[in-house]
């Protein structure tokens, strides 16, 4: 079975963080794109980073010098650390990858969200 799930979201202040973990089965997460997207109310689904099997990552504007993502490959598992975060950054945060099981068959992998919600 091929899945991801989100775990770390939760209540923080505006300028706090959170490190959100997407956890990678049935797949390498270093073999993969591995990305962030969150939809927050009333919002289209944003791209937020990701890292690709180089080790290479892309983020959007929006969280640029504020998000980090990494991997643990030992773990399998995806991190976004979010710092100074802001009201804005409030949504349901997604992992996301491409699963191949064959070379002309891809299959795209959600996990059911978490939850970061911003505020005072």
């Amino acid at each position: 079975q091929v899945s991801v799930v989100e775990s770390g979201g939760g209540l923080v202040q505006p300028g706090g963080s959170l490190r959100l973990s997407c956890a990678a089965s049935g797949f390498t997460a270093r073999a993969n794109d591995v990305s962030w997207y969150r939809l927050a109310p009333e919002k289209e689904r944003e791209f937020v980073a990701l890292m690709a099997p180089s080790g290479s990552t892309n983020y959007a504007e929006s969280v640029k010098g504020r998000f980090i993502i990494s991997r643990d490959n030992a773990i399998n598992t995806v991190y976004l650390q979010m710092n100074n975060l802001e009201v804005d950054d409030t949504a349901v945060y997604y992992c996301h990858t491409i699963f191949t099981p064959t070379p002309n068959k891809y299959v795209d992998i959600w996990g059911p969200g978490t939850l970061v919600t911003v505020s005072s």
